[in-house]
């Protein structure tokens, strides 16, 4: 099944969220990607049907096995290419929003390379100092 990046995005999100708050609420997400509460409602409906998040009747949401595995695989691709842009000399910032906008569209091949390279670095076991801001 195709996933839209859209849809990464918000999958990403919620990892983030929870990996940084323990549950994640609707709200949570609005605030986390500057988007509207009903919007964030409508993408949370379609992810719902389509098996990658389950919300309980409290509003928590959680990441099933595809959604998790989406959000890890995104995850991973952001903070890697975040670390990597600011170990070139871009600033921080301007690093996680390039990062943002190549993480979807970069081939296995070529992520899988640059995360050889960035592995066989001084120091690469450890982010560039400032390369991981918060989302």
């Amino acid at each position: 099944m195709k996933i839209y990046e859209s849809a990464e995005d918000y999958l990403e999100a919620i990892l983030s969220l929870q990996e940084r708050h323990g549950m994640v609420r609707s709200i949570d997400i609005a605030n986390e990607l500057h988007f509207s509460k009903p919007s964030v409602s409508v993408a949370m409906k379609k992810l719902r049907e389509s098996g990658y998040v389950e919300m309980d009747r409290d509003g928590r949401i959680t990441l099933l096995p595809p959604g998790e595995a989406v959000a890890a695989r995104i995850y991973e691709r952001h903070r890697l290419l975040t670390d990597f842009f600011v170990r070139l000399g871009v600033d921080p910032e301007v690093a996680a929003a390039d990062a943002c906008k190549v993480e979807h569209d970069l081939s296995e091949e070529t992520f899988c390379k640059i995360k050889e390279h960035v592995y066989r670095q001084p120091g690469a076991d450890a982010p560039a100092p400032g390369s991981r801001p918060e989302r």
